[in-house]
C-alpha cells in the first residue's frame, strides 16, 4: 500500500472537489480545528480521523486506517451541504424538501464514484424507512 499522509489526503480532496464544484468553504482543514462545525482531517501515523468541533466540544470523529473511507465521509458532508444549498434555491412548494436535497447529493456523489453514490442511497433508503418523504 502507498504511504499516505495529510499533504496527500488534501491533494485527493481538492482533486475530488473540483470534479464537483464544491466551495472551498465546505472542504475540511488539515491537522488543526477551526471550530464552528467545520469538519478537520487528522492523521496519527496510523489512522486518518474526521473531526467536527463545535463551540470547543468534539461532536462527531470518524476514524479508519483506510484513507478511501475518511474521504468518502469528506464527500458525503461535502455533498449534504451542495445539495442543501441547491434545495434551498430550487424549493418546491407542497414537496417534501430532502427528495430535491437527496436527488442532488445522490447525482454529486455519482459523478465521484458509483460506489459512493450506491453507499449513499443505501444509507438515505435506511432513513426514510424511519421518516417517510411527507408531501
Amino acid at each position: 500500500m502507498a504511504t499516505h499522509d495529510l499533504g496527500w489526503f488534501a491533494d485527493e480532496v481538492t482533486r475530488l472537489a473540483a470534479a464537483i464544484g464544491a466551495p472551498t468553504g465546505y472542504l475540511p482543514t488539515y491537522g488543526h480545528s477551526e471550530d464552528f462545525a467545520r469538519p478537520h482531517i487528522e492523521f496519527d501515523g496510523a489512522q486518518f480521523h474526521f473531526v467536527v468541533v463545535e463551540r470547543g466540544q468534539e461532536l462527531e470523529r470518524v476514524s479508519s486506517p483506510d484513507p478511501q473511507e475518511i474521504v468518502y465521509r469528506v464527500f458525503e458532508a461535502v455533498t449534504f451541504s451542495m445539495a442543501s444549498d441547491y434545495e434551498v434555491r430550487h424549493r418546491r412548494p407542497w414537496r417534501d424538501t430532502r427528495r430535491l436535497l437527496f436527488d442532488k447529493q445522490l447525482e454529486l456523489m455519482g459523478k465521484l464514484s458509483p460506489e459512493w453514490k450506491m453507499r449513499t442511497q443505501a444509507r438515505l433508503d435506511e432513513a426514510l424507512k424511519e421518516n417517510p418523504f411527507r408531501d
